[in-house]
């Protein structure tokens, strides 16, 4: 078992909330997670038939087996057992009772935030860390980052050394077979598999959604419902643009993310690391990279998600800003290997823009030596796997 930087704050959570919640991607590691740190807590799985069966007909005695607590899996697909949970919690608030997972984000919240608000604690786990990676191949980490792009980062590949073309092309298969069947009704699966492919190829762009509907072939309506159904299973991420009221105006529409790069990489069709890096979205590739390992950190610290760009209407933008109180930590992201004076140009611009709003700012870029500049520290994105705090260096 690989430590996962998510463990301090869900064993800290386990000691505080007679529930905890822990959701994220499928095959992101939740089970093999909650059965290592709570073992001699019995595990179910509610997408067992017969499990689920008893579960949804007679929740009350379903759970009366389990009084001392259990790891219940899954659990978006019973919904009704969070109901009976609470009255159990209710009446006996030891903590860490009982272990929840789930793979489906909006579905699952609503029936936690129904029936267990003030009960659970809630996190994300999200695919591996760039750190995380290098536990399991240690001093065998490659650094190649097209490579890493195009395996990715779930932890089946690391831990059983998949192919990842293949490993994501099942994982993919798996979730238009049976995620979209327990989540809506998408009739015609042929193009909504277009769908998501067109998303992939508009990776770390804006979002719009007419653009992404014609050349669908679906209406705006359809664009919207899947765009939500893909968010919703932990497909796709759409990060905010951050505005103050300035009187400057600035654009609005999110930008689009993959939970992992290597499903992006995947469904461009890219199957070697030559191809990753003679893309033309080799840049908007890296920035996804970069973007989730920034998300992946928050998550992990127990934080919340809130992450945003900016881009004002006069094109300066930055690629990701990190809330730090009532400031930003404001991180501009290259795939190139050598240092552009051009790459501090967003930067600047929000600097001089809003001067107190700023904590702090950095590069991020493609090469493997980081720069220790007065202005802007330059990260290598090999430090992702060794500094944590690497979206925090003072400006």
């Amino acid at each position: 078992m690989i430590q996962r930087n998510i463990t301090p704050i869900l064993r800290q959570l386990a000691s505080q909330y007679p529930v905890v919640t822990l959701t994220g991607p499928r095959q992101s590691g939740k089970t093999t997670l909650a059965k290592s740190l709570f073992p001699n807590k019995p595990y179910l799985s509610l997408e067992d038939p017969d499990t689920r069966l008893y579960a949804t007909d007679d929740p009350r005695g379903f759970l009366a087996q389990y009084a001392q607590g259990a790891i219940l899996d899954e659990i978006q697909r019973a919904p009704d057992l969070t109901s009976y949970l609470q009255s159990m919690v209710d009446a006996d608030p030891r903590p860490g009772r009982f272990i929840l997972t789930g793979s489906h984000q909006f579905e699952l919240m609503t029936q936690v935030s129904q029936s267990l608000a003030g009960r659970t604690a809630v996190l994300r786990l999200l695919p591996f860390t760039l750190a995380e990676v290098k536990r399991v191949q240690g001093n065998q980490l490659s650094l190649n980052l097209s490579q890493h792009l195009l395996t990715g980062f779930h932890p089946r590949i690391h831990d059983q050394g998949l192919n990842p073309s293949q490993a994501l092309a099942d994982y993919f298969s798996t979730y238009v077979q049976r995620d979209l069947r327990q989540l809506a009704a998408v009739h015609d699966l042929q193009r909504f598999e277009r769908f998501v492919r067109l998303c992939a190829g508009r990776t770390g762009q804006l979002l719009n959604l007419s653009s992404l509907g014609n050349d669908a072939g679906v209406s705006h309506a359809t664009a919207r419902a899947w765009i939500d159904l893909l968010q919703s299973s932990y497909i796709v991420h759409l990060l905010p643009p951050w505005f103050t009221n300035t009187g400057k105006r600035l654009i609005k529409a999110p930008k689009l993310y993959f939970y992992d790069v290597g499903l992006a990489c995947w469904l461009l069709g890219q199957r070697s690391a030559d191809q990753v890096v003679r893309d033309p979205l080799w840049g908007s590739l890296f920035e996804n990279f970069v973007v989730m390992e920034a998300m992946k950190d928050r998550l992990n610290a127990g934080e919340s998600a809130e992450m945003y760009f900016y881009r004002d209407s006069e094109g300066n933008e930055v690629d990701l800003l990190l809330p730090t109180g009532r400031k930003m930590h404001a991180i501009e992201i290259k795939a190139g290997a050598t240092v552009n004076p051009d790459y501090f140009k967003g930067l600047k611009a929000f600097a001089a823009h809003h001067p107190q709003a700023l904590a702090s700012g950095c590069l991020v870029f493609g090469g493997a030596q980081g720069q220790s500049r007065s202005n802007w520290p330059v990260h290598s994105w090999l430090e992702l796997q060794t500094k944590p705090d690497w979206a925090q260096s003072s400006n």
